[in-house]
């Protein structure tokens, strides 16, 4: 499918479990369809009030097996042992900043280095308020780790974060992980959560031969956490 008017919006929060679940699924997806540019938006979770230590949310372990249970996603020893401890406060601000300033650097593969982050906190346990942590994603994704740790101290990543949240909420996201379909003004959802790639295709063709119907775009070409803030 070719239409310069289409784009994916990826919401995302880099402490939502379910969008750690999410993520291979939307990874199948994304790579089938590498002719849908696709935009990452940071939401804001963890935030303001909601900015506490990962103890304060009980719910968290059994939504971890649930995640497991139902995406076949890994939590890593790391990580459990950070979860059992339950003074490491999670700062979706910090975080967002961070995925800003690796996402300055390679707009094209934000997708990739926001998964780069899910795996560095939830299968290896490190802080995604650790200048060390956006370093070696760095250097995994062969940017520049100097300079990248110098954008996240920049107030430009924090101003591009805060952007990010406001975008989220004129959007009017309510829950992550949630991916849209854009057209031109238009937000068409394609849900989320546990939703397998075989299901995201299923919807891909429904909505285009929705929008084909309403003529709104050409026949395609075929290429060879509830928000509720603190859920998640």
């Amino acid at each position: 499918m070719e239409n310069k008017e289409l784009a994916l919006i990826y919401v995302w929060d880099a402490y939502c479990g379910w969008c750690y679940g999410f993520s291979n699924s939307l990874q199948a997806f994304h790579e089938n369809h590498l002719e849908l540019p696709i935009k990452v938006l940071s939401g804001g979770l963890f935030v303001g009030d909601h900015k506490q230590p990962i103890g304060a949310y009980p719910h968290i372990p059994e939504a971890n097996k649930r995640i497991s249970q139902l995406t076949g996603a890994e939590f890593g020893t790391s990580y459990q042992t950070m979860l059992e401890e339950g003074a490491f406060v999670m700062d979706s601000k910090a975080s967002a900043k961070g995925f800003s300033a690796l996402r300055s650097f390679a707009p094209e593969r934000a997708y990739y280095l926001a998964s780069s982050m899910q795996r560095a906190f939830y299968y290896e346990g490190k802080s995604l308020s650790d200048p060390a942590t956006y370093r070696e994603i760095a250097i995994a994704h062969q940017l520049d780790p100097e300079a990248v740790l110098a954008q996240f101290e920049d107030e430009a990543s924090t101003k591009d974060a805060i952007e990010d949240f406001v975008k989220v909420q004129q959007i009017g996201v309510q829950s992550y992980p949630t991916l849209f379909l854009q057209n031109g003004d238009d937000f068409i959802g394609f849900g989320g959560g546990v939703m397998t790639t075989e299901k995201l295709e299923a919807r891909l063709e429904m909505v285009i031969q929705e929008l084909q119907k309403q003529k709104i775009v050409e026949p395609p070409v075929e290429m060879a956490c509830d928000i509720d803030k603190g859920k998640c």
